[in-house]
């Protein structure tokens, strides 16, 4: 019975000491995911019903709250519910939905950062011809690019995924990019394509956030007191996400590539911290 339930499941294999603080642990989680609920949905419900926010720079915000929601139910419910499972184990299809969702979403993070510092840039560089790049019509393909783009690109290597597995022993505490080492077989050519996806859908976006922002601060420092001041209220809290997202993601590839040098403690503290950096 044990080796058919082995066979037909992955087993999550970075729990530290589960039996004895399941409930401590439920307990933090639980009250640090209705916090990023409740935060996050009152911000928006604010931009939704101010009409004055009914701006660009204020959509995309909102757009970024509602993308960290979803990232973070990506991981969180089911973190809970192993909490207080006698095992950690997930299934083979449900492991990969859970892995297209956490780096569809983390890549659409990188485009909504993108069409902040493209909104940014606009409005200080050429504030007047930002009524009319930056219309409706403009916003709306920048939030559907920035979803679907993502989404599109990680489907191909997911669906992919059809060798059998050699091992059902994840060292991790989610599905991440650790499941590919389950695989007996992993063609080059699809760890080629996963290289390109990175640089679609981070490091390009991060390149041309670092130039609108450079060209920021290029006008900004030939501009008036009160130009800089704008700037730096409106794009230092875009360009901290950035940065701590981007540390993220680092450290996921990192630990994801190396995991067999480090413990379960540093691995499971860089993957929930990656959950709910926002």
């Amino acid at each position: 019975m044990d080796a058919e339930f082995n066979v037909a499941y992955i087993t999550l294999d970075a729990y530290i000491q589960v039996h004895k603080y399941r409930y401590l642990y439920f307990v933090i989680m639980f009250v640090v995911y209705i916090l990023i609920l409740c935060c996050n949905f009152t911000l928006v419900f604010l931009i939704v019903v101010e009409k004055s926010l009914h701006e660009p720079m204020f959509i995309f915000i909102a757009a970024l709250l509602m993308n960290s929601v979803m990232f973070s139910t990506v991981v969180y419910p089911k973190l809970l519910i192993d909490f207080l499972s006698e095992r950690q184990v997930i299934s083979p299809s449900a492991c990969l939905f859970q892995l297209f969702m956490f780096y569809s979403i983390g890549g659409s993070e990188f485009l909504l950062l993108l069409s902040m510092a493209y909104d940014r840039y606009v409005s200080i560089c050429k504030p007047l011809q930002y009524s009319v790049i930056m219309r409706n019509t403009t916003v709306t393909i920048l939030l559907v690019l920035a979803w679907i783009l993502p989404s599109v690109q990680v489907a191909i290597p997911t669906v992919l995924h059809t060798s059998a597995m050699c091992s059902f022993k994840l060292k991790g505490i989610f599905c991440n990019n650790t499941v590919i080492r389950l695989f007996c077989v992993r063609p080059k050519a699809k760890a080629i394509y996963e290289i390109i996806i990175l640089l679609n859908v981070s490091l390009i976006p991060v390149l041309f956030i670092l130039f609108t922002y450079t060209r920021i601060l290029i006008v900004s420092y030939q501009s008036s007191r009160a130009v800089r001041r704008k700037a730096a209220q409106t794009c230092l809290p875009h360009l901290l996400v950035l940065i701590s997202f981007s540390c993220f993601c680092a450290y996921d590839i990192v630990i994801s590539s190396l995991d067999a040098y480090f413990s379960k403690t540093i691995r499971n503290n860089g993957s929930i911290a990656n959950a709910d950096y926002d």
